[in-house]
């Protein structure tokens, strides 16, 4: 049987319908396997309808500065169900535009669930389709962007049930506002739940594993993170291990252990943000000989598996478990398979937080750094002096910056503060092109702009810093 497809991808998430797109792109015939809704987790049930409830928590907020900024207002109240009615809307005006992408590129689109049999070039795609039967499809290469879903401890009683016990998909649409939470794991999903919920007035207690919550970013920074959203109310736990999750008329208890001592926290919901389980099962690979890590699939520099015609991408092919980060990986796939000249996949990747303040990073972190035994410069620039900062009424955080003191070169960056996520896409593009302090001290930034604080950041590391 002569193949149907140049490629089928499995998952339309953020980098299943980019990897589609550019391929087609690139003249190859293809089509895309999606058992729910288009867009994936990221855009239906993740990075976009967050951000949409973020930014409605965050506008009611801020009316509580207005003082602050001369101006007043009385009666400030919120609709619950018009936000999260809100956030769906995006999603959906979102899912649409998907759609549209689709058929513009001439992808088809099969919805159904996929599985996999061994194939000619590569292997056979079965789709039990959503209108009823089945469809299998050869095709020359197949790309596995199947993503991942929240991660339950039923061991512990850590088990989503939409009631009680949330996962990211019950906290986005939920039937009502509890007035009280505990959130288990201070990762990015977990810290930005805390902070929507607090901003419309939750009492709400964050637990984290380790002795510091936002573990993956610089030490620093997430010192200063507590320091912030401790301020605005938020409570932590930290170095608490938790030990068991039960339900009872009331809510929850959920009983921890703090420096050998059992305590146990009580609240209406527990949100569960403890990580994700990569969705490689049921869909075949074990008969294939697939090759995992811990779940998640093993591939080359190329997003290639062992297995011939396969390709992994994103969440399902492990961390970062982030969207650009799939979309990366995806767009180099699809250009690997239609054997165009293609930059290394490895290239740097920022983590983002949208929580009040922002946190974003991009490259090593200072720990990470002297862990490695690297000599190193670091730089730092507090908000607090710089004038768009300041006549905003956006002070909290700072910029800071690692560079390598031998060569120079930009290895690291780290911020805390007002819409940094989107600042450090410079220190991206800086650490991409190997730029080294001397690139980055030549920049002319414009003024004012939050943005400079990253040059002065710079100048820090040098002794040449000159606002502060």
């Amino acid at each position: 049987m002569a193949a149907e497809f140049d490629l089928v991808v499995i998952g339309s998430g953020p980098g299943g319908y980019v990897a589609a797109i550019r391929a087609s792109q690139l003249g190859l015939k293809v089509a895309i396997v999606e058992r729910e809704n288009l867009g994936g987790i990221c855009l239906n049930w993740g990075c976009i309808p967050t951000k949409a409830l973020l930014k409605s928590g965050e506008k009611f907020e801020s009316l509580s500065h207005l003082k602050e900024y001369g101006l007043s207002a009385s009666g400030a109240s919120f609709d619950f169900d018009a936000i999260i009615q809100r956030s769906r809307g995006v999603a959906a005006t979102m899912n649409k535009g998907i759609g549209f992408l689709m058929k513009k590129n001439k992808i088809e689109v099969i919805e159904g669930s996929a599985t996999l049999e061994k194939g000619v070039a590569a292997p056979k795609v079965v789709v039990a389709l959503k209108a009823g039967g089945t469809r299998a499809i050869e095709a020359k290469t197949v790309m596995l962007a199947v993503g991942a879903r929240a991660r339950a401890l039923p061991q512990i009683g850590l088990e989503a049930d939409g009631d009680k016990i949330w996962a990211y998909r019950d906290a986005l649409a939920p039937k009502k506002l509890p007035k009280t939470f505990v959130v288990i794991g201070s990762g990015a999903i977990g810290i930005e739940f805390a902070s929507f919920y607090r901003a419309l007035g939750a009492e709400v207690t964050v637990v984290e594993a380790v002795d510091r919550i936002m573990p993956v970013e610089d030490e620093e920074v997430s010192k200063a993170a507590q320091k912030s959203f401790e301020k605005r109310g938020i409570k932590f736990k930290v170095g608490a291990k938790v030990t068991k999750v039960s339900k009872d008329s009331k809510g929850v208890k959920v009983d921890v252990e703090v420096n050998g001592k059992a305590e146990t926290l009580e609240a209406e919901v527990c949100i569960s943000a403890v990580g994700i389980t990569a969705n490689t099962d049921g869909i075949g690979l074990e008969a294939l000989g697939v090759e995992l890590d811990r779940g998640h699939i093993k591939t080359d520099s190329h997003c290639q598996t062992n297995v011939k015609g396969l390709y992994a991408i994103g969440d399902c092919a492990g961390a970062p478990w982030l969207a650009h980060k799939a979309s990366h990986e995806g767009i180099h796939a699809a250009e690997h398979i239609a054997a165009y000249k293609t930059p290394n996949v490895h290239s740097p990747i920022a983590g983002c937080t949208y929580a009040q303040p922002q946190v974003a990073s991009v490259g090593v972190t200072e720990q990470g750094a002297r862990a490695e035994k690297r000599e190193v410069k670091i730089g730092r620039f507090p908000f607090r002096v710089n004038g768009k900062a300041v006549a905003a009424g956006e002070i909290d955080g700072f910029v800071k910056v690692i560079f390598d003191a031998r060569t120079g070169a930009l290895i690291g960056a780290h911020m805390i503060g007002h819409e940094v996520t989107e600042m450090i896409q410079g220190y991206v593009t800086a650490i991409t092109m190997e730029a080294t302090e001397e690139d980055i001290h030549g920049i002319v930034y414009p003024h004012p702009t939050m943005s400079e604080a990253m040059h002065e950041a710079a100048l820090d590391a040098y002794g040449r810093v000159i606002h502060i």
